[in-house]
Formats: structure tokens, sequence, C-alpha cells
């Protein structure tokens, strides 16, 4: 090959291109962001890359021309630099084409690198000394035989392999990060403990990594138990431990998390044993806890799982305390040290029942995957069923069933001897280092609001905090409305009371909220006549005093009368979804409980016509209009939702604006230029910041319920606000959280990120999260809405299971919490479920998302769906019932339906308005990416430098033919 000789053409051709590519780039960067009145709205990457990808085509298009032209003639030592250039022009063609794909999760990915660090280390500290608060107020004690905690010695023998391979918390969305977690030794020792180190050599020798999961592998938890043979423990090791400590705390932990439940059975795991569950001890923990009682003096059962285990064991003589500490976080090993030493009193409360069996829940035998046995079809080369769950239980979910099943219907009087065969910790049950005595101090009924005044004084040796819990038990008529014998109406939690000292709690609940829900006859909330008992109580099996309150006829909270609460009165939204399938009633418990797993059944034709449905209905609407106003986005900060410059501003987005706006969902929003709305980075989770696509992770606070256990609206809505700090330092403005389904069973492979198997508790504790990330700016997607409450078939790719229960628990239980906080906390953002309620998608049912939520609660804001699945979730029935944004890696192609029909634009304008609603009344313009982002700058550094490569080889490699004689002399006769 000649050497390259560079000509004052060349220099001018390679100059112009430089030039031309230079001024384009120069211009995007100036109008990559719009001006405007108000604060700027950021870089709008979407744009940035999308001009880009068309000036790189325009100019590869020109360069293929340019050589067209010139080529006749290529030098057979030029065509192999001539082909691999054309390639290379492929490949950066189609890398700018896959970029502009990709852009909004490129720009998401390399979010991290362009926030504050500095800021992000302060949230972070400040998140981590809350979370050992959080664990301190959350941390339950159910044994303190003879007064053993606090602990007087300093020396601690630790066994369990647990203690080495602790549990903070869970796995999937509601994990985190947990590199730089306090673990239980590190805790112990920073409350001045020392540890045998040779236990903990011992445990560290037989160390195996907890299988993780990720984006492609949910696996749920890793069941595996590796704790070591009894065998194992050499008489040297336990002489010398003996001769450290008279004191041993024996570990045992429980995880779980995304994509599974809890096994039932542990025959295929190590340590496991063919007939147990992973609840109960296993064989060789068993044993290591009989070693522990045999050589000690001082036996303490740490309790670090977030789900409720068999613990009868706990009840021996020689187990002398014990401590549950769910799953405690990042710093929550302090806080366990600090309660040990007796620098921290807990004082925290079971939120679900402890029962001796926790296979005696109803529940229990419908936890899984049942088949429809005749509903089988192929897809992808494999064979499928569609799948069901039954909630045959009913209301009868933790203690509305152990508190009711006990009761004589007729006398009202609970059977005791049996009761106490079943439960060993009610919910609501925690112990203290001190004494509490609460009493009622005054109680009277305001217009239509009960109050109770408590007078709790420390009569112990000492300070501490205690909880103030108030139930009714309403009037049950055998046959008629399915009722809990008693019912948590309400909750607080006392300030640290020293010794002697008293505090005055004033608690209210609404008149209304004492209504059942009446699927049958009214079809409306009805409060019944008869003495409603107002329980001052320890837990829910345990009173302190009582009061009553009459109604002298049944209150009918229909059309004419809704309640108080309500935007629209409350009727039947769900027949649809009770299916064939026989529930509990208390009128016969022996002749309505499930006494064996569910099995496969027969679905009916019209059943399997609903299934598969697919279709789109389409409706008639009038056009949609189009005009500029030269409205922001800003603008209707604060404004009213139903105010009509909404409809002006909706007005200037075109279909493409909304189109972007509903399918770029996943962990963001997008800019829009139109209306100057900024682009917004999301992200999970319950325990914190955990950012799939960028990796950035916050700290990690305790599990859900922890939170839940401290009873304490103040200090979770103190985490809110932590959380929001968090987020914001990270640029981040929507969060996945918190996690508010029912803890139905306690093989709930999720419970560890949801608070409560108690619907009150959990829609107070959830809107106190809520309410703090809202202090600061955040908006939140509560989730999963609804009747999400198992793992196993969790959206039963490709089909989505079906759910049927009755309404009246699905509005006394399982969309409670969501209703406390849609009305309490003004939440503006909610993920719809996977699952199917009776035959259809929950982000498909104009019942649930429009119906009862907006109508019926006045929600206000965005419903995203859960990770897209579209085998079955259908996007364009989504928009109609009011599932607004999709949450996807990549747009989702809404179809002709949506896009070109009045009917389905009418549709994405609802959905736009939603979610505009929801992203202005943040702190979205506070944290807009105002500067290019650097992986920009990469981009076009590449293109340049590929580009200016390009021209160079393909005008080396090419050349013009010389025109024809014949045209030569005729140019010079012509000239002549």
């Amino acid at each position: 090959m000649k050497k390259l000789k560079m000509t004052k053409k060349k220099w001018a051709i390679l100059g112009g291109w430089l030039a031309i590519v230079a001024f384009i780039y120069l211009y995007l960067f100036n109008h990559g962001k719009a001006s405007g009145s108000n604060p700027s709205f950021g870089i709008n990457v979407q744009f940035l890359v999308g001009w880009i990808t068309k000036i790189i085509l325009v100019l590869a298009i020109s360069l293929v021309a340019y050589s067209i032209y010139r080529i006749v003639k290529i030098r057979k030592t030029r065509k192999i630099l001539y082909a691999l250039s054309c390639l290379l022009l492929v490949v950066l063609v189609i890398f700018n084409v896959a970029v502009n794909q990709y852009a909004m999760i490129i720009n998401t990915y390399f979010s991290a690198s362009q926030i504050n660090q500095s800021e992000v280390k302060k949230t972070k500290e400040q998140a981590m000394a809350l979370t050992e608060k959080v664990a301190g107020e959350g941390s339950v004690l159910l044994e303190n035989k003879n007064e053993v905690l606090p602990l007087q010695g300093k020396n601690i023998n630790i066994f369990g392999y647990a203690s080495r391979n602790v549990v903070y918390g869970g796995t999937g969305s509601g994990g985190g990060k947990e590199d730089n977690n306090i673990d239980l030794q590190k805790g112990l020792e920073n409350a001045g403990f020392k540890v045998n180190d040779q236990l903990t050599k011992f445990y560290d020798e037989r160390y195996v990594p907890r299988e993780k999961i990720n984006i492609h592998k949910l696996v749920g938890g890793d069941f595996n138990i590796h704790e070591p043979k009894v065998s194992e423990y050499s008489e040297s090791l336990m002489t010398s431990a003996k001769e450290f400590s008279d004191t041993a705390l024996v570990v045992f932990s429980r995880n779980s998390g995304e994509g599974a439940d809890i096994t039932n059975e542990m025959k295929d795991y190590t340590g496991g044993t063919k007939g147990k569950h992973y609840l109960e001890l296993s064989e060789d923990e068993s044993a290591t806890l009989d070693l522990a009682k045999e050589n000690f003096d001082k036996v303490v059962v740490i309790l670090n799982s977030s789900f409720p285990m068999e613990l009868g064991f706990l009840e021996d003589e020689k187990v002398d305390a014990a401590l549950w500490i769910g799953g405690p976080g990042s710093t929550g090993f302090n806080a366990v040290g600090e309660i040990l030493s007796g620098e921290i009193n807990p004082s925290g409360r079971l939120v679900d029942t402890y029962a001796y069996d926790e296979t005696s829940a109803p529940s229990f035998n419908n936890i899984g995957e049942f088949p429809y046995s005749n509903s089988e079809f192929d897809y992808e080369k494999n064979t499928w069923h569609y799948k069901y769950v039954d909630y045959a239980e009913s209301i009868y979910v933790g203690y509305r069933y152990y508190e009711t099943r006990y009761i004589n219907n007729e006398t009202g009087k609970m059977d005791e001897a049996a009761y106490e065969k079943a439960v060993q910790y009610p919910f609501g049950y925690g112990l203290s280092y001190t004494d509490f005595k609460q009493e009622i101090s005054d109680f009277k009924v305001d217009g239509k609001e009960i109050n109770m005044s408590v007078k709790v004084t420390n009569t112990g040796k000492h300070s501490g905090k205690d909880v103030v819990q108030l139930y009714y038990t309403p009037p049950y008529t055998i046959g008629g409305l399915e009722k809990s014998h008693v019912v948590l109406s309400g909750f607080a939690k006392t300030k640290e009371l020293a010794p002697n000292e008293t505090e005055e709690v004033n608690l209210s609940f609404d008149v209304e909220d004492m209504a059942s829900y009446d699927e049958t006859q009214h079809k409306a909330y009805v409060l019944e006549k008869g003495t409603y008992n107002i329980n001052l109580m320890n837990n829910a099996h345990d009173i302190i005093d009582s009061k009553n309150y009459e109604v002298a006829k049944d209150v009918i909270f229909n059309k004419e009368n809704k309640r108080e609460s309500d935007q629209r009165s409350a009727t039947n939204q769900f027949e649809d979804a009770k299916g064939d399938v026989q529930y509990v009633s208390r009128w016969d418990w022996e002749g309505t409980m499930p006494k064996e797993m569910a099995k496969p059944k027969t679905a009916s034709k019209e059943l399997l016509k609903a299934l598969k449905d697919q279709s789109v209905k389409e409706g008639k609407a009038d056009p949609i209009k189009f005009k500029k106003y030269g409205l922001e986005l800003y603008d209707l900060k604060g404004v009213d939702y139903n105010d009509p410059k909404w409809d002006q501003l909706l007005e200037q987005l075109s279909v493409k604006d909304m189109e972007n706006l509903i399918t770029y969902g996943g962990f963001q929003t997008p800019a829009i230029n139109s209306v100057k709305k900024p682009a917004t980075i999301d992200a999970d989770g319950p325990a914190g910041i955990n950012h799939l696509v960028s990796q950035a992770h916050g700290n990690q606070y305790t599990s859900e319920v922890v939170v839940a256990s401290t009873w304490n609206t103040k200090l979770v809505e103190e985490m809110g606000e932590s959380l929001g700090k968090e987020a914001k330092a990270s640029n981040i403005t929507g969060l996945y959280l918190p996690g508010v389904n029912i803890h139905r069973s306690p093989f709930g492979g999720r419970n560890f990120e949801y608070y409560s198997e108690d619907a009150l508790l959990s829609g107070k504790i959830g809107s106190s999260l809520s309410k703090g990330a809202m202090n600061q700016g955040s908006y939140v997607f509560m989730k999963h809405f609804a009747m999400y409450d198992q793992e196993t078939r969790r959206y039963e790719f490709p089909t989505g299971a079906a759910t049927w229960s009755t309404e009246q628990a699905m509005r006394e239980v399982f969309l409670k919490p969501f209703e406390i906080a849609v009305k309490d906390s003004g939440i503006t953002g909610i993920m719809s479920s996977y699952n199917r309620i009776g035959p259809k998608w929950v982000g498909e049912s104009d019942a649930l998302l429009q119906n009862v939520l907006r109508d019926e609660w006045g929600f206000k804001g965005t419903v995203i769906s859960d990770f897209y699945k579209p085998q079955y979730m259908n996007v364009d029935q989504g928009l109609s019932a009011g599932n607004d944004l999709v949450l996807y890696l990549l747009p989702t192609k809404l179809n002709k339906v949506t896009t070109g029909t009045d009917w389905g634009q009418q549709n994405m304008r609802k959905a736009s308005h939603n979610i505009l609603y929801t992203v202005v009344n943040s702190h979205a313009y506070e944290v807009a990416e105002t500067n290019v982002p650097n992986w920009i700058y990469l981009l076009v550094s590449i293109n340049i430098t590929v580009f200016t490569f390009l021209v160079f080889c393909f005008t080396k490699t090419t050349h013009r033919k010389k025109p024809a004689r014949k045209f030569n002399f005729l140019r010079r006769k012509n000239h002549k």
C-alpha cells in the first residue's frame, strides 16, 4: 500500500467533515435542555441520542453515496480495507440505533456516576444510625425467665451456624447490599461483650455462602440448613467454652426472598428431614440447642427470622431467654448487643400470631400451585396449565382465626385450654425489662368517633416504652356476617418512661371502621346493631379493661349513606372473583375448614374463555384536541388534579409523547419536551435503595416486619424521611415501596418485606413510611395491589394465577392497608400485581383500579404495573382500566387500538394526566440532570473518531474513473 499523501484537498475534506460533525453536536448540546421560565427540566437524553442517531444515519448514507460516486475500480491491495470499512460503517450504524433504543436504560445505568458522593455518604450514615434505632424498638423479647436479661457478664459463647451466616433482611426487591453491614459478633463487641473466638473459627471453617438471586434467577430463599453435627464439637472446644463463660447465645435464622415461598418439605435440602418444614428447627439445630442447655447455666436464644417459627422449644426451663430480632439490616446487630447489655430496653411487639403448629392456619392447604387440569396448552415448546389459588380462609387470617376459632358462638366465651394448645405467642405480644400498668382514664363518643384515654405508668425498675393496643369485639349472629372475635382498631407507643413516670395516651377511631362488609344482602358496609366491646388489651388475647358502645339499629352505608371516609359509597365490585370455593365460616369450623392440600380441578368453559381472552374491548370516545398553550408541567405543581389547566397542558402532548410517557416506565419516566417534563429515576425497594439497572444501593434498613414491630408510627415516618433523603442524594425520585401485602400465611416467601398479618397495622405503618418519603419530595409506589400474598407461581408465566376470594375478605383484610394509605397519606403511586383477581389480570381490572381505588377511595396519581409480562398483561386493556405506566426496560409497542382510535387516545391522555400529576408533585425538578451525561460525550467521541476514520478509508480506497477520450475531445471542441 502506498504511503498516504495528504493534499490540501484531502485536508479540506477531512476538516469539513469534522467541522460539520462538531457544529451539529454543539448545537444539540445547546438544545438538549429546553429553556423556560421555570426550573430547568434537565437534559432530555432521548432527544440528544435520537438526533445523534439521525445524524449518523444521514452521514452514513452520504458517505455511501460519495463512495458509489467515486468507486469504479478498487485496487486489489485495498479491497480488504474497503470491505472492512463497509463492515465498520454498518457496525457504527447498528451501534447508534441500539444506543438510541436503549438510551434511557444506559443513562440510568450510568446515573450513579453523576451523583454527589459526599451527600450520598452523609445521608447513608444518618440512615445507618436510624436503622439501629428501629432495630432496637422493633426487637421483641419473647422469654426472660428469672430476669436473665440484661446479661451481667461480658463474656459470651455464641452457638449456631447462623451466628456466622446471619440474615440481614431478604432477597430480591426488598434486599440490600450487605458488604459493610455490622454482623452479630461485631454488634456484641460494640456493646462491650467479648466473644469466644474459638467458636467463631469453628463456624467460619464450615461456612457455605448463601445462594443469591438476581433478575435472571429469582430462586427465593436458600432453605439449606448447614448446622454442624454435635459430634463435630470437640471435647477441648467445649471445655474451653465453659471456661470462657457460663452463658451461651444460640442463634437460629430463616431467610427467604422474591421468587419462592417457604418450603413445607425439607427432605431435598441440606440439613433437612423428610416431613419437616423450614419453620421448624432441624434435627441438628435441636441437637445444638440441647448441647448448650447441657453445658451452660444461661441459655439465650436469638431468632434471626422475619418469619414466625415454631417455638415450642422455648418453653424448656433450661432456655432462659429468647429475643426475636427479625432482619436487623445494616446496623441492627448493634442494637441486639445493646439489648443484651441493658442499654436498650426492648419494646417491640409481635405483628404475627405464633402458633405451636404453623400448618394449623386455615390458609395452609391453599398456598402453592394448583392447575386447572383441562387448561393444557403449548407455549415455546413447553406444556402449561392455567393456575389458581383459593383464599378459602375468608376473613380468618392470623389472629382473626386463632382468636375466633375457640370462641363459643352462643356464649361468647373462650375455650382457654384449646387456645393455649394452639397459640404460643398472640399477635401484639412482647415483654420488657420493666413493668407497666395501663388503665382507662377516659372514654367517650364524640359524634361519630370513639375516643379512649389510657394512663400508662412505669411500675418497674428500668426505663422503657410500652405499646397501647385497642381492639373491638363486634356482635355476632350465628349464620350471619363473618366476624372476627377481636379486631385491632388503634394503637400507640409511649415515650421513654422512667420508673414511676406516667403518660396519658389518647386513641380514637371512627365508629364506621367497625362496619363489616355484606356482599350478599345489602352489598355494602353494614354496622350491625348490638353491643360493641371496646377493649384495652396487652395483645390480641389478653384484656386489660373494656368499655361498651351500643348500636341501636343496623346502619347501612349505601348510596344514600356512604361512609364519611369514602368519595363514593362502596358496593359489590368482585362478584366474579368468588368462584366455586368452600369458604371457612365461623358457624361451622369443622365443616368448612380445608382438610387437605388443594388439588387440580376442572375449569368451566366460561372460565377458560375468560382466562384466555386477550382481546381489547374498544369503547367509544370523543376525539382528543391538540393545542399549544405555552404551559410547562412545573406550572401545575400543587394545582388540583381536576383544575381545567390540566386539560390545556394535556392538549400540548402529541400521541408520541403519550406513548413514550406510558411505555418507558421501567425504573424511570422519560423527559417530555412539549411540556418540559424532566426525566426521573425510580428504584426499589422496601428495605432501602436497591436499583436494578444502575446498581445504586443505599443503606439496608431492617426488614419490614421489624419496622412494624416497633408499633411506632412517628419513628416509621422518620425512617420514610431518611429513605427520601437518600433517594434525593442519589437523584432518585420514585420509590417502589412500601410493600403492604398481608401475611396471609407464615410460609409467604416475601413476608419479610410486608408488615403484618393485620390490615390496620400494615396500613398505618405503610402510610407513615410513605408520608416521610413524600415529605422529602419522593413519590412512592405502594405495592403490590392486590391479593398478591404468595410467591409460588406469582405470575405463572405465561398465564397469571387466578385468585379467588370473598369480597368481604378482600375489603376487610387484603385491600384495607392500601385504603388506609390512600386516605391517610395521600400517596400518588401504587403498583399493581402479577396475579389475576378472578379471571382477570389485576392491571386490567377497572373494578379494582377505577371503581374502588379512584372512585371510592379518591386516589389521584399513577398505577404502575409490576415487571411487564407481555404473555398475559394487555397494556391496552390496562390503560382502559387505569393501569397507567408499564414497568419495563424497553418501550412496549402499543397497538393500533390505543394509538389510532379516539378511545385509545383518551385512555392515553388519562394515563398521561396521572403520571404527570405524580411527577410534578415531587422533587423531580430539584434532581433533574442539567449537565450532559459523561457517557454522551463518550458516544460523541466514538462517533467522531470512527466516522473520521471511515471518511479517510473510503477516500483512500476509492477514486473516480477518468472520462472517456471522446468526451474529452468533445469538451475540448466545445471549449474552442
